[in-house]
């Protein structure tokens, strides 16, 4: 089971509910595989703008309905 025992974030438990990785996460958005990381494990934080674009655009491939509050509190 994906993320069993690990403190997650909605974006952490959204990754491990769509046998996503972080890895391809990470590859498909080009951001780092460190911020991913952290934005999947640390519930205070909160990528900047630009960041959050390309995290939302990746997973809008594979699930079109996502808006960045099913994520962070904006």
């Amino acid at each position: 089971m994906f993320g069993f025992g690990k403190k997650r974030t909605k974006l952490g438990k959204w990754i491990d509910s769509n046998r996503f990785t972080q890895e391809e996460l990470s590859r498909s958005s080009k951001v780092s595989r460190n911020t991913i990381s952290k934005a999947c494990s640390d519930r205070d934080y909160t990528p900047s703008t630009g960041v959050m674009k390309k995290i939302l655009n990746a997973i809008r491939k594979v699930d079109p309905g996502v808006k960045a509050n099913d994520f962070w509190d904006m």
